[in-house]
Protein backbone atom coordinates (compact mmCIF):
# COMPACT_ATOMS: atom_id res chain seq x y z
CA UNK A 1 0.00 0.00 0.00
CA UNK A 2 1.34 3.43 -0.88
CA UNK A 3 1.87 6.31 1.52
CA UNK A 4 -1.04 8.22 -0.04
CA UNK A 5 -3.38 5.22 0.25
CA UNK A 6 -2.52 4.72 3.93
CA UNK A 7 -3.19 8.38 4.68
CA UNK A 8 -6.49 8.29 2.77
CA UNK A 9 -7.69 5.18 4.65
CA UNK A 10 -6.88 6.73 8.02
CA UNK A 11 -8.77 9.88 7.14
CA UNK A 12 -11.79 7.72 6.25
CA UNK A 13 -11.61 6.00 9.65
CA UNK A 14 -10.21 2.71 8.38
CA UNK A 15 -7.48 1.42 10.71
CA UNK A 16 -5.32 -1.67 11.24
CA UNK A 17 -4.58 -3.35 14.59
CA UNK A 18 -0.86 -3.07 13.77
CA UNK A 19 1.08 -0.47 11.79
CA UNK A 20 4.74 -1.33 11.38
CA UNK A 21 6.42 1.73 9.88
CA UNK A 22 10.14 1.38 9.27
CA UNK A 23 12.92 2.73 7.08
CA UNK A 24 15.48 5.46 6.53
CA UNK A 25 13.11 8.35 5.71
CA UNK A 26 11.49 9.58 8.95
CA UNK A 27 9.10 12.03 7.26
CA UNK A 28 6.69 9.41 5.88
CA UNK A 29 6.76 7.44 9.14
CA UNK A 30 5.93 10.51 11.23
CA UNK A 31 3.24 11.65 8.82
CA UNK A 32 1.42 8.29 8.90
CA UNK A 33 1.70 8.02 12.69
CA UNK A 34 0.45 11.60 13.15
CA UNK A 35 -2.49 11.03 10.79
CA UNK A 36 -3.56 7.83 12.56
CA UNK A 37 -3.26 9.64 15.89
CA UNK A 38 -5.40 12.50 14.60
CA UNK A 39 -8.23 10.35 13.25
CA UNK A 40 -8.29 7.16 15.37
CA UNK A 41 -9.97 8.69 18.41
CA UNK A 42 -12.36 11.49 19.22
CA UNK A 43 -10.98 14.20 21.48
CA UNK A 44 -13.07 13.08 24.45
CA UNK A 45 -11.82 9.49 24.06
CA UNK A 46 -8.10 10.28 24.25
CA UNK A 47 -7.74 10.56 28.03
CA UNK A 48 -8.21 6.84 28.70
CA UNK A 49 -7.50 5.35 25.29
CA UNK A 50 -4.34 6.98 23.92
CA UNK A 51 -0.90 5.88 25.10
CA UNK A 52 2.45 7.14 23.81
CA UNK A 53 5.49 4.99 24.57
CA UNK A 54 9.17 5.32 23.63
CA UNK A 55 11.44 2.43 22.74
CA UNK A 56 14.29 3.44 25.05
CA UNK A 57 11.95 3.93 28.04
CA UNK A 58 9.74 0.84 27.80
CA UNK A 59 10.04 -2.89 27.31
CA UNK A 60 8.16 -5.60 25.46
CA UNK A 61 6.27 -6.81 28.55
CA UNK A 62 4.82 -3.36 29.31
CA UNK A 63 3.99 -2.75 25.66
CA UNK A 64 2.12 -6.05 25.30
CA UNK A 65 0.32 -5.47 28.60
CA UNK A 66 -0.86 -2.07 27.36
CA UNK A 67 -1.82 -3.41 23.93
CA UNK A 68 -4.01 -6.16 25.40
CA UNK A 69 -6.09 -3.75 27.45
CA UNK A 70 -9.65 -3.07 26.36
CA UNK A 71 -10.74 0.46 25.44
CA UNK A 72 -12.79 2.52 27.89
CA UNK A 73 -15.87 4.25 26.51
CA UNK A 74 -14.61 3.93 22.93
CA UNK A 75 -14.51 1.36 20.15
CA UNK A 76 -10.70 1.24 20.12
CA UNK A 77 -7.58 2.28 21.97
CA UNK A 78 -4.47 3.75 20.34
CA UNK A 79 -0.87 2.97 21.29
CA UNK A 80 1.98 4.84 19.64
CA UNK A 81 5.41 3.23 20.04
CA UNK A 82 7.96 5.84 18.98
CA UNK A 83 11.68 5.22 18.37
CA UNK A 84 10.97 1.48 18.36
CA UNK A 85 14.47 0.80 17.03
CA UNK A 86 15.78 1.64 20.52
CA UNK A 87 13.64 -0.93 22.34
CA UNK A 88 15.48 -3.95 23.74
CA UNK A 89 14.39 -7.43 22.67
CA UNK A 90 12.01 -6.15 20.00
CA UNK A 91 11.90 -9.69 18.59
CA UNK A 92 9.80 -10.79 21.59
CA UNK A 93 6.81 -9.03 20.03
CA UNK A 94 6.48 -12.00 17.68
CA UNK A 95 3.73 -13.65 19.75
CA UNK A 96 1.67 -10.46 19.93
CA UNK A 97 1.97 -9.98 16.18
CA UNK A 98 0.55 -13.48 15.68
CA UNK A 99 -2.55 -12.70 17.78
CA UNK A 100 -3.05 -8.92 18.08
CA UNK A 101 -5.83 -7.35 20.14
CA UNK A 102 -8.55 -6.40 17.59
CA UNK A 103 -9.65 -3.31 19.55
CA UNK A 104 -6.11 -1.90 19.74
CA UNK A 105 -4.44 0.21 17.08
CA UNK A 106 -0.69 -0.22 17.65
CA UNK A 107 1.50 2.14 15.62
CA UNK A 108 5.18 1.19 15.65
CA UNK A 109 7.65 3.79 14.35
CA UNK A 110 10.99 2.10 13.65
CA UNK A 111 13.05 4.93 12.17
CA UNK A 112 16.36 5.71 10.47
CA UNK A 113 17.18 2.13 9.54
CA UNK A 114 15.96 -0.87 7.63
CA UNK A 115 14.65 -4.06 9.24
CA UNK A 116 15.96 -7.57 8.75
CA UNK A 117 13.21 -9.36 6.82
CA UNK A 118 14.77 -12.74 7.58
CA UNK A 119 13.85 -12.55 11.27
CA UNK A 120 10.98 -14.48 12.84
CA UNK A 121 9.38 -11.31 14.16
CA UNK A 122 9.20 -9.84 10.66
CA UNK A 123 7.85 -13.15 9.38
CA UNK A 124 5.05 -13.00 11.96
CA UNK A 125 4.22 -9.45 10.88
CA UNK A 126 4.28 -10.35 7.22
CA UNK A 127 1.87 -13.27 7.73
CA UNK A 128 -0.54 -11.19 9.81
CA UNK A 129 -3.34 -9.93 7.56
CA UNK A 130 -4.32 -7.38 10.20
CA UNK A 131 -0.89 -5.76 10.09
CA UNK A 132 0.10 -2.96 7.73
CA UNK A 133 3.80 -2.89 6.90
CA UNK A 134 5.25 0.23 5.31
CA UNK A 135 8.89 0.74 4.36
CA UNK A 136 9.79 4.43 4.26
CA UNK A 137 12.59 4.81 1.72
CA UNK A 138 14.78 7.85 1.10
CA UNK A 139 13.90 9.67 -2.10
CA UNK A 140 16.61 9.70 -4.74
CA UNK A 141 17.76 13.13 -5.87
CA UNK A 142 16.09 12.67 -9.26
CA UNK A 143 12.71 12.23 -7.53
CA UNK A 144 12.97 15.18 -5.14
CA UNK A 145 11.94 17.90 -7.58
CA UNK A 146 8.70 16.16 -8.49
CA UNK A 147 7.94 15.39 -4.85
CA UNK A 148 8.38 19.03 -3.84
CA UNK A 149 6.26 20.18 -6.79
CA UNK A 150 3.51 17.72 -5.82
CA UNK A 151 3.65 18.85 -2.19
CA UNK A 152 3.34 22.48 -3.29
CA UNK A 153 0.46 21.57 -5.60
CA UNK A 154 -1.35 20.08 -2.60
CA UNK A 155 -0.98 23.53 -1.00
CA UNK A 156 -2.23 25.27 -4.18
CA UNK A 157 1.25 26.57 -5.01
CA UNK A 158 3.74 26.36 -7.86
CA UNK A 159 7.46 27.16 -7.91
CA UNK A 160 9.85 28.63 -10.47
CA UNK A 161 12.36 26.05 -11.79
CA UNK A 162 15.36 28.07 -10.54
CA UNK A 163 13.73 28.51 -7.13
CA UNK A 164 13.10 24.76 -6.96
CA UNK A 165 16.75 24.07 -7.81
CA UNK A 166 17.96 26.49 -5.14
CA UNK A 167 15.62 25.00 -2.54
CA UNK A 168 16.72 21.44 -3.31
CA UNK A 169 20.41 22.24 -3.39
CA UNK A 170 20.36 24.18 -0.13
CA UNK A 171 18.14 21.80 1.86
CA UNK A 172 19.30 18.51 0.37
CA UNK A 173 17.13 15.41 0.56
CA UNK A 174 15.78 15.69 4.10
CA UNK A 175 12.04 15.90 3.51
CA UNK A 176 11.28 17.26 6.96
CA UNK A 177 13.60 20.22 6.33
CA UNK A 178 12.03 20.80 2.92
CA UNK A 179 8.49 20.73 4.32
CA UNK A 180 9.40 23.07 7.18
CA UNK A 181 11.03 25.50 4.73
CA UNK A 182 8.04 25.44 2.38
CA UNK A 183 5.60 25.90 5.25
CA UNK A 184 7.69 28.86 6.45
CA UNK A 185 7.56 30.38 2.96
CA UNK A 186 3.78 30.00 2.83
CA UNK A 187 3.43 31.93 6.10
CA UNK A 188 5.90 34.64 5.05
CA UNK A 189 4.40 35.11 1.58
CA UNK A 190 0.92 35.47 2.97
CA UNK A 191 -2.41 34.90 1.21
CA UNK A 192 -2.78 35.63 -2.48
CA UNK A 193 0.72 34.47 -3.52
CA UNK A 194 0.56 31.30 -5.60
CA UNK A 195 4.09 31.01 -7.04
CA UNK A 196 7.38 30.69 -5.12
CA UNK A 197 10.19 32.67 -6.77
CA UNK A 198 13.98 32.72 -6.40
CA UNK A 199 13.65 35.89 -4.32
CA UNK A 200 11.24 34.16 -1.92
CA UNK A 201 13.75 31.36 -1.35
CA UNK A 202 16.87 33.52 -1.11
CA UNK A 203 15.25 36.09 1.18
CA UNK A 204 13.56 33.68 3.58
CA UNK A 205 15.42 30.36 3.63
CA UNK A 206 18.86 31.81 4.30
CA UNK A 207 20.31 31.19 0.84
CA UNK A 208 22.24 34.02 -0.77
CA UNK A 209 21.46 33.58 -4.45
CA UNK A 210 24.88 34.92 -5.46
CA UNK A 211 27.14 33.59 -2.72
CA UNK A 212 26.42 29.98 -1.86
CA UNK A 213 28.20 26.68 -2.30
CA UNK A 214 26.18 25.81 -5.40
CA UNK A 215 27.27 29.01 -7.14
CA UNK A 216 30.83 28.15 -6.12
CA UNK A 217 30.35 24.68 -7.60
CA UNK A 218 29.06 26.21 -10.83
CA UNK A 219 32.06 28.56 -10.95
CA UNK A 220 34.34 25.52 -10.67
CA UNK A 221 32.38 23.67 -13.34
CA UNK A 222 32.86 26.52 -15.80
CA UNK A 223 36.36 27.37 -14.51
CA UNK A 224 35.19 30.89 -13.79
CA UNK A 225 38.19 31.92 -11.68
CA UNK A 226 36.99 35.47 -11.00
CA UNK A 227 33.59 34.35 -9.73
CA UNK A 228 35.09 31.51 -7.67
CA UNK A 229 37.53 33.89 -5.96
CA UNK A 230 34.76 36.39 -5.26
CA UNK A 231 32.65 33.69 -3.57
CA UNK A 232 35.63 32.33 -1.63
CA UNK A 233 36.32 35.82 -0.28
CA UNK A 234 32.74 36.07 1.03
CA UNK A 235 32.95 32.57 2.55
CA UNK A 236 36.28 33.39 4.23
CA UNK A 237 34.84 36.57 5.78
CA UNK A 238 31.99 34.65 7.46
CA UNK A 239 33.04 31.05 8.27
CA UNK A 240 30.08 30.48 10.60
CA UNK A 241 27.61 31.11 7.78
CA UNK A 242 29.68 29.09 5.31
CA UNK A 243 31.28 26.21 7.26
CA UNK A 244 34.03 24.51 5.28
CA UNK A 245 32.99 20.90 6.09
CA UNK A 246 29.59 21.58 4.47
CA UNK A 247 31.29 23.11 1.42
CA UNK A 248 33.70 20.20 0.95
CA UNK A 249 30.87 17.66 1.40
CA UNK A 250 28.79 19.17 -1.41
CA UNK A 251 31.77 19.56 -3.75
CA UNK A 252 32.86 15.99 -2.97
CA UNK A 253 29.43 14.69 -3.95
CA UNK A 254 29.55 16.54 -7.27
CA UNK A 255 33.07 15.53 -8.27
CA UNK A 256 32.45 11.91 -7.23
CA UNK A 257 29.52 11.84 -9.64
CA UNK A 258 31.68 13.48 -12.28
CA UNK A 259 34.26 10.71 -11.92
CA UNK A 260 31.52 8.08 -12.30
CA UNK A 261 30.17 9.97 -15.34
CA UNK A 262 33.34 9.27 -17.34
CA UNK A 263 32.69 5.53 -17.15
CA UNK A 264 29.02 5.54 -18.16
CA UNK A 265 28.43 3.87 -21.54
CA UNK A 266 25.33 5.98 -22.24
CA UNK A 267 25.87 9.68 -21.60
CA UNK A 268 22.43 10.90 -22.64
CA UNK A 269 20.82 13.15 -20.05
CA UNK A 270 18.12 10.67 -19.04
CA UNK A 271 20.55 7.75 -18.79
CA UNK A 272 23.02 9.74 -16.68
CA UNK A 273 20.27 11.02 -14.37
CA UNK A 274 19.00 7.47 -13.87
CA UNK A 275 22.44 5.88 -13.37
CA UNK A 276 23.72 8.51 -10.94
CA UNK A 277 20.37 9.03 -9.17
CA UNK A 278 20.36 12.77 -9.79
CA UNK A 279 17.99 15.38 -11.16
CA UNK A 280 18.21 15.71 -14.98
CA UNK A 281 19.01 19.43 -14.86
CA UNK A 282 22.22 18.66 -12.91
CA UNK A 283 23.50 16.57 -15.82
CA UNK A 284 24.22 19.75 -17.80
CA UNK A 285 26.85 20.74 -15.24
CA UNK A 286 28.42 17.28 -15.40
CA UNK A 287 28.66 17.50 -19.17
CA UNK A 288 30.37 20.91 -19.00
CA UNK A 289 32.71 19.80 -16.21
CA UNK A 290 33.68 16.69 -18.17
CA UNK A 291 34.92 18.96 -20.96
CA UNK A 292 36.85 21.19 -18.56
CA UNK A 293 38.48 18.54 -16.37
CA UNK A 294 40.23 15.28 -17.23
CA UNK A 295 39.47 12.11 -15.32
CA UNK A 296 42.94 12.28 -13.78
CA UNK A 297 42.32 15.85 -12.58
CA UNK A 298 38.96 14.86 -11.08
CA UNK A 299 40.62 12.04 -9.12
CA UNK A 300 43.14 14.61 -7.86
CA UNK A 301 40.30 16.98 -6.88
CA UNK A 302 38.55 14.24 -4.90
CA UNK A 303 41.81 13.59 -3.05
CA UNK A 304 42.18 17.33 -2.37
CA UNK A 305 38.64 17.54 -0.99
CA UNK A 306 39.33 14.67 1.40
CA UNK A 307 42.61 16.29 2.50
CA UNK A 308 41.10 19.71 3.16
CA UNK A 309 38.03 18.28 4.85
CA UNK A 310 40.32 16.66 7.42
CA UNK A 311 42.36 19.86 7.77
CA UNK A 312 39.22 21.96 8.32
CA UNK A 313 38.39 19.70 11.27
CA UNK A 314 41.69 20.56 12.96
CA UNK A 315 43.94 17.70 11.90
CA UNK A 316 47.32 18.83 10.58
CA UNK A 317 46.52 22.53 10.26
CA UNK A 318 45.49 23.78 13.68
CA UNK A 319 46.90 27.27 13.06
CA UNK A 320 45.33 27.80 9.62
CA UNK A 321 41.88 29.42 9.33
CA UNK A 322 39.09 27.84 7.31
CA UNK A 323 39.20 30.84 5.00
CA UNK A 324 42.86 30.27 4.16
CA UNK A 325 42.28 26.54 3.72
CA UNK A 326 39.38 27.22 1.36
CA UNK A 327 41.46 29.63 -0.73
CA UNK A 328 44.25 27.05 -1.02
CA UNK A 329 41.85 24.27 -1.96
CA UNK A 330 39.96 26.23 -4.62
CA UNK A 331 43.24 27.46 -6.14
CA UNK A 332 44.49 23.87 -6.43
CA UNK A 333 41.20 22.70 -7.94
CA UNK A 334 41.29 25.39 -10.62
CA UNK A 335 44.99 25.10 -11.50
Amino acid sequence: MTFEEIIAKAKKGEFYPIYFLYGEEPYFIDKIADTVQQYALKEEERGFNETVMYGKDTDVVNLIHAAKRYPMGASRQLILLREAQLMAKFELLENYFETPQPSTVLVISYKHKSFDKRTKVYGALNKQKQALIFESKKLYENKMGQWISDYLKSRSLTIEPKALMLLMEFLGQELEKVVQAVDKLIVVMGPGVTKITVDHVSNNIGVNKEYNVFELQKALVYKDILKANRIVKVFASNPKAYPMPATTAILFSFFSKLLAYYYLPDKSKSAVASALKMAPYHVDDLQVAARNYTGLKVAEIISLLREYDVKSKGFGSANTSDGELLKEMIFKILH
